[in-house]
């Protein structure tokens, strides 16, 4: 059974057993496996109807983060971030899919990508898909050279001894009703079986329809499909004698693609499965409870591999004397393609807390990319029919509070909103001053709406790339866009 081991003790067995490469005669492997739209449902994390057996021996035999938190909800946010070990919005990053256009978003002068420290360090670098075969999904925000990044798709091209540093991108939740995906779930040796709509149970928030269940079914489906391809990385590490000396970490960009997961800070959003695996720590099953942010990678695999972490870098080594347990964690949301938006949220101990900051805008604002989901239609004709109960018509008001705060520990599925409780004046009041001085200490530049010249730019730049196979779609965009520029012109 895993086990929960407290910080000290965690630091103390993995400083004794030589983790860091500092105290190692050769330099550990460092894997990253990053897996698109999906939230916490393996089975390591109580999931019954999944089976994941790859990805539940790397909880059983590694450590666990169980309160590991995105900084944010969407993937090219997400990459940019975890790539510098910054938050996104430190570093202009913010906005979904910018930098596209005409208006382009450097880094500061100094500024380094995690993968351009490990080739200073002597470490080959590569990023590939799932199969190791193609290059692998970047997404990052901002000017950068994919040749001063990566040097190729996997590690076969390194010098003889020369330890690596490798990128895996799994498409996960993306993969849902796919027939190849099937095929091999059913094919497999461990004899998955496929998971069917009437087997699911939905969160509380979203309606019982046969839609909707059809979906959240073949999104399990895409679990037990990412569960086969970390097998197959395992396996390919085992086959190239390599394992032994890799440490490996495997987690998502954010959480699942519905309503109320992917672009929000929800739970269901934004905290991810995130697992470090080694054998130095071979069957320890050790659960760490303490908060960290997705950027904490990017400093722990520079620490683990031995290489300085460089001191304006945001991110915090979750090992060794650097490390420094968080007390909070911060996730934000911005602009998603063409949808403009404001939101920030705050962790702290059994509580979330999350304001919007434009709250005269519906939360579900027009946007191509979620309303062409399957649900979508279904949950906004099931609430123009007055056939949502009052949870599950949430996330469908017009407007929205100015603060959200959830007691996460009696409510996990954030549904009763505290913000507005005498009770909770004082801590709410914490969590402003709180995230007030985040603002302003990270540089959140969020606080700053996104030009007209730069929206403009990336907005031609996406609606262009649609046009060409899918016109009416890029009208329903070009629809949106100005709409955003209305309300926006409104004061909303």
């Amino acid at each position: 059974m895993i086990r929960t081991i407290t910080y000290l003790l965690l630091s103390v067995c993995l400083l004794s057993s030589k983790s860091s490469a500092e105290d190692s005669p050769v330099r550990p492997n460092i894997v990253w496996i990053i897996v698109d739209d999906m939230s916490s449902h393996f089975a390591y994390q109580g999931e019954k109807l999944v089976k994941t057996p790859h990805v539940d021996r790397l909880a059983k035999e590694g450590v666990v983060f169980s309160n590991a938190y995105v900084t944010a909800p969407v993937c090219s946010t997400f990459r940019s971030a975890v790539i510098t070990g910054m938050y996104q919005t430190a570093i202009g990053a913010h906005h979904h899919r910018s930098s596209r256009g005409t208006e382009k978003i450097h880094l500061p002068k100094g500024m380094k990508t995690i993968p351009e420290l490990f080739r200073a360090a002597g470490y080959y670098t590569s990023n590939s898909d799932s199969a190791g075969k193609r290059p692998g999904k970047e997404d990052y925000n901002f000017v950068y050279k994919r040749s001063d990044l990566y040097q190729g798709v996997d590690w076969k091209g390194r010098k003889e001894g020369q330890p690596f540093f490798a990128q895996f991108q799994l498409r996960g939740g993306k993969i849902r009703n796919s027939e190849r995906s099937y095929k091999e779930l059913l094919a497999n040796p461990d004899k998955v079986k496929l998971i069917k709509p009437e087997e699911v149970t939905l969160p509380p928030y979203y309606p019982d329809h046969p839609v909707i269940r059809k979906d959240w079914a073949e999104y399990l489906n895409s679990v037990q499909y990412t569960d086969l391809e970390v097998g197959k990385i395992i396996k390919k590490l085992e086959e190239d004698k390599v394992l032994d000396n890799t440490i490996l970490f495997f987690l998502t960009d954010h959480g699942i693609s519905h309503a109320r997961g992917k672009q929000f800070l929800y739970e269901e959003g934004i905290k991810i499965p995130f697992v470090i695996w080694s054998k130095k720590f071979r069957s320890r099953g050790l659960i760490r409870r303490d908060l960290i942010a997705h950027i904490d990678l990017s400093a722990t695999s520079l620490f683990l591999a031995g290489i300085p972490i460089p001191k304006y870098m945001q991110a915090r080594p979750l090992f060794g004397k650097q490390a420094k347990s968080r007390n909070y964690v911060v996730s934000a949301r911005d602009r998603c393609d063409e949808t403009v938006d404001r939101i920030r949220s705050v962790r702290m101990g059994n509580f979330k807390y999350i304001r919007n900051y434009l709250p005269q805008r519906p939360y579900l604002q027009p946007c191509d990319y979620k309303d062409m989901k399957p649900f979508m239609p279904v949950l906004r004709n099931l609430y123009k029919e007055g056939k949502l109960n009052k949870v599950q018509s949430l996330h469908l008001a017009s407007i929205r509070p100015n603060e959200e705060l959830y007691d996460l520990r009696s409510d996990p599925w954030e549904i009763n909103n505290l913000a507005g409780e005498d009770s909770q004046s004082k801590r709410l009041e914490k969590f402003r001053k709180i995230l007030s001085q985040w603002e302003i200490e990270s540089n959140d530049q969020g606080r700053t709406p996104e030009s007209e010249a730069m929206y403009d730019s990336d907005m031609k730049v996406y609606v262009d790339r649609i046009k060409k196979k899918r016109p009416q779609k890029a009208k329903k965009i070009e629809s949106n866009i100005q709409l955003m520029k209305k309300w926006k012109s409104e004061g909303k």
